[in-house]
């Protein structure tokens, strides 16, 4: 199915200079991707801590672009400059999961009746991740399938808190939306799962 993470490559393209100034000034692939996941806690502590401040969710979707450019960067200056390590695979994993956490876990307080959804969304998202590793453990490649992988949902809460931001009211609309997320999510977990035993069949 269909997915964000298809537009991958053509975002590196023009990611690539910046990357190749940054790896000639030193910085490495493990350095950008901690950042990555401080500057999504710190943002996400925000977003908690002020409740339901409108100009947050307005500036979310900038905010979700910028953390998807540095989660690009970082795999980047990892195969391309020779920085692929251990270590980094561990923070790269960790990360993404911990940053989903953190940004999506504050829409939580926009409604009650939504609370719930956006708590389960975020525990499907962490186990479809980890189905997407376990391929790794059974032969396969690390899988990526969609329709609800992580910048699929950054498109997706990025869409959500820009409504809000600008002024919608979250009522019925935001409940269908999780919904949506959520089943997708969900089908995610089983597209992963399958395609991880095929390719291992294989």
């Amino acid at each position: 199915m269909a997915s964000v993470y298809q537009l991958k490559g053509k975002f590196q393209g023009l990611l690539r200079p910046l990357v190749v100034k940054l790896a000639a000034r030193g910085v490495t692939a493990n350095q950008v991707t901690i950042a990555a996941t401080v500057l999504s806690v710190l943002y996400g502590a925000l977003m908690l801590y002020v409740r339901y401040e409108r100009v947050l969710f307005l500036l979310l979707p900038l905010f979700l672009f910028f953390r998807m450019a540095l989660n690009a960067v970082d795999g980047m200056l990892a195969r391309e400059h020779n920085m692929k390590s251990r270590l980094g695979a561990v923070l790269n994993e960790l990360g993404d999961v911990i940053s989903d956490t953190a940004l999506y876990l504050p829409f939580a307080l926009v409604t009650f009746e939504g609370a719930g959804i956006v708590i389960i969304i975020c525990f499907l998202a962490v186990i479809s991740e980890m189905t997407g590793v376990v391929g790794l453990q059974i032969g396969a490649s690390r899988r990526y399938d969609g329709p609800m992988g992580k910048s699929d949902r950054a498109a997706a809460f990025g869409m959500i808190g820009f409504f809000i931001g600008v002024g919608f009211v979250p009522g019925w609309w935001f409940t269908l939306a999780l919904v949506a997320i959520l089943l997708l999510v969900a089908y995610t977990i089983y597209n992963r799962a399958s395609k991880a035993l095929k390719e291992s069949a294989a």
